[in-house]
């Protein structure tokens, strides 16, 4: 995405969590692997709970789980964010807010190179980047990343989780899901992301494949669990055993993610949002959406739909005319 490309915005973002400010302040000692491990996705299609999974499996084969699931409000321990405002304060020399997004794109590599430079071992960093240049700047540097784990979700059913996520109205996210380039605003915590439309989105991480990016569906993780994080495990080179996972598996449940946000909040919850973990299924959109909806997701991602087995036969004749 260039500086001449129109740029929308979303009308709410998601804030950094406070622990995910706090870096040292000077490089560590490295053993083993290094370099940033994206997880990366589109808002609402499985990120949060990739990472509960891999901090709760993480835990359990370091034998350092002490017999209960991660905390979600700590999942900081294992895995970051790269939008705090603080590191780029640091680079910038002023609050991200009071600069223009030119100077922000100009710092992002820096801050990810830091990221990368203060973390023994893998950095696993959560992103919602769509893989893309930013104002002639590349949104992830791929200098220090080390691979990826790509999450894909139905367009279908993120639109109505996404639209829970804004506090608006399903229309209003299946617009924003068709906007190329969108971006979210910049606070006193956190800078902004470029989500780019979910076709572009996921076309810019999935077009190549490529032996370091790991590309998982949200439906397959539903309804496969072992099949799919023992895959994702494999890819990672964890030792982990089928009873490990198991247990991990069992830990990072929406239902316990959904007890842990109902008895303690969830701090990356925007104020928008009544609740971060809504609902977790698979196939809402058939009672959520209206057939205007359904054809409207289904005209702009068609594409995409195809590619990833969404566009069934069901839906073929909503693009009759086109």
């Amino acid at each position: 995405m260039s500086s001449e490309d129109q740029v929308a915005e979303t009308e709410t973002e998601e804030e950094a969590p406070a622990e995910a400010e706090a870096e040292s302040e000077a490089p560590v000692e490295k053993t083993g692997p290094t370099g940033i491990l994206w997880i990366a996705s589109y808002p609402k299609s499985g990120n949060t709970w990739t990472r509960a999974l891999l901090n709760n499996l993480l835990k359990i084969i370091q034998d350092e789980d002490e017999g209960a699931p991660q905390n979600i409000n700590r999942m900081n321990e294992y895995t970051i964010w790269d939008i705090s405002a603080k590191p780029y304060e640091k680079i910038i020399g002023q609050p991200p807010k009071d600069v223009d997004r030119e100077e922000i794109a100009k710092a992002r590599p820096q801050v990810q190179a830091m990221i990368a430079e203060r973390t023994d071992g893998l950095a696993m960093v959560k992103t919602h980047h769509a893989l893309v240049l930013d104002r002639g700047v590349p949104a992830i540097n791929f200098e220090v990343t080390s691979g990826a784990i790509y999450i894909v979700r139905n367009p279908l059913d993120v639109a109505v989780s996404f639209a829970n996520h804004l506090g608006s109205t399903v229309d209003v996210a299946i617009e924003q899901m068709g906007v190329r380039n969108l971006e979210t605003g910049v606070s006193e915590q956190s800078v902004y992301e470029i989500y780019g439309s979910w076709s572009q989105h996921v076309e810019s991480w999935t077009r190549k494949p490529h032996r370091a990016i790991y590309v998982m569906r949200y439906e397959d993780m539903l309804e496969q669990p072992m099949a799919t994080f023992s895959g994702l495990a494999r890819h990672l080179l964890l030792p982990a055993t089928k009873e490990q996972l198991e247990v991990a598996i069992a830990r990072s449940s929406f239902e316990e993610l959904k007890k842990q946000e109902e008895a303690e909040g969830y701090k990356e919850k925007p104020d928008s949002a009544p609740k971060f973990f809504r609902s977790g299924k698979a196939g809402e959109w058939r009672h959520e959406l209206t057939p205007a909806q359904v054809t409207k997701i289904v005209r702009d991602h068609h594409e995409q739909m195809r590619r990833f087995g969404y566009l069934t036969q069901e839906l073929m004749p909503l693009l009759q005319g086109m």
